[in-house]
């Protein structure tokens, strides 16, 4: 158990050190890292039946997206913010019917869109 604790410790200082020196669109891609971390292990407790570690696992999901949603510049950020802000209600619609009826295909859902949206940030980061 010590052991589990250190070294969960060790990776949110590792985490830190790594937000502390991100860019913009790089703190954008860990963020969504993490938000495909955190379906991953719904995804777990849903099959293991831990109703109670699914809602925190689906809390932790929806505030990670409403965190992405908040930082759109929807005054200047034109048809790309729209759009952005349209994808990430449809994932948080998704993440609520998931959590409703354990719904894993929901679940594949929002892993898709988050994916294909994280590689488009990757792809903007190099070019930018």
């Amino acid at each position: 158990m010590f052991l589990e604790n250190g070294y969960d410790s060790y990776q949110q200082v590792d985490l830190d050190a790594q937000a502390a020196s991100a860019s913009p669109h790089q703190l954008v891609v860990m963020l969504i890292d993490g938000l495909l971390d955190e379906i991953e292990r719904t995804r777990g407790h849903i099959a293991a039946g831990r109703l109670e570690q699914k809602g925190t696992s689906i809390a932790k999901s929806m505030n990670i997206l409403i965190g992405l949603d908040s930082a759109l510049d929807m005054e200047n950020g034109g048809e790309v913010a729209e759009n952005l802000h349209q994808l990430y209600d449809f994932c948080q619609m998704e993440l609520y019917q998931a959590s409703l009826n354990n719904d894993l295909e929901r679940l594949t859902n929002v892993e898709r869109v988050m994916a294909n949206i994280r590689e488009g940030w990757v792809s903007f980061g190099q070019h930018a």
